[in-house]
């Protein structure tokens, strides 16, 4: 088995794999399709054939995937201080001889196919715009502070290019929020948080399916990621019909051992 890295002439059965797997390879084809100046991706082929796949974005946010092999021939090439790191629950192991983890949990993919949805839209969703950007980031915050302390209205802005927001608004004052990322392929649900004096209400629950039917009107698969510690979201995404789909290792903040 060799490690090589993606490149025009790997490109066709690079697009080949991932197509089979759409959920579990989101990032991968997001990345290399929209983000690629900031982008690098290794293969472990056997012949022509691949057995694994290591992103790299940013020189920070790493996904692995494929066999155990492929996985430890793929982490011998990763030589990042630290890492915000993301791959299968089974791999646990090899990955924390490598890297500490300061932060690390159980991470679920969870998917909803078109039709499947069972939609419990009882709150007025409304669009979210550049001049709600403090106030989303302000409730990211305070909402999670562990994930999304440092989070800031310039990123959000930044994010708007891409991704679309919606919330719930109560007298003016933003009590809950979802964002919307649209590709090709799939539809992913993003962030979702509410307000801590605002919950218990439905809020998230018509948030998220508003947000799914967004998603189902234009495309066949809609996504989310939950921290496996998270049980009431879990119940929220599960009423508004998502499966869980695949769990990972979850590493937030990991540094060379």
């Amino acid at each position: 088995m060799r490690v090589a890295p993606l490149d025009k002439s790997l490109e066709p059965i690079f697009w080949e794999y991932v197509k089979r797997d759409v959920p579990n390879y989101f990032f991968f084809i997001y990345d290399w399709k929209y983000n690629r100046d900031e982008t690098e991706v290794l293969l472990a082929l056997e012949g022509d054939k691949i057995e694994g796949m290591m992103l790299i974005y940013r020189k920070s946010i790493v996904q692995l995937r494929g066999n155990r092999r492929a996985v430890e021939m793929l982490l011998e090439k990763l030589n990042l201080e630290k890492v915000e790191l993301q791959a299968p629950e089974e791999y646990t192991q090899q990955i924390i001889r490598k890297y500490r983890p300061v932060m690390s949990q159980k991470l679920i993919l969870m998917t909803l196919e078109r039709g499947q949805e069972n939609l419990q839209i009882k709150h007025l969703v409304v669009k979210l715009g550049v001049s709600d950007a403090e106030r989303v980031a302000a409730l990211m915050r305070s909402a999670d502070p562990v994930y999304w302390g440092t989070v800031t209205a310039q990123q959000i802005v930044e994010g708007m290019k891409r991704a679309s927001w919606f919330g719930i608004k109560v007298n003016g004052e933003i009590a809950s929020i979802g964002s919307m990322l649209l590709t090709d392929w799939a539809g992913l649900i993003g962030v979702v948080a509410t307000d801590k004096n605002y919950r218990r209400r439905g809020y998230a629950t018509s948030v998220v399916s508003e947000i799914a039917k967004r998603i189902l009107e234009k495309l066949p698969l809609a996504m989310i990621y939950v921290l496996g510690s998270n049980l009431p979201a879990i119940r929220v995404y599960e009423k508004v019909g998502f499966k869980q789909y695949r769990a990972y290792f979850f590493m937030k903040m990991g540094e060379r051992r």
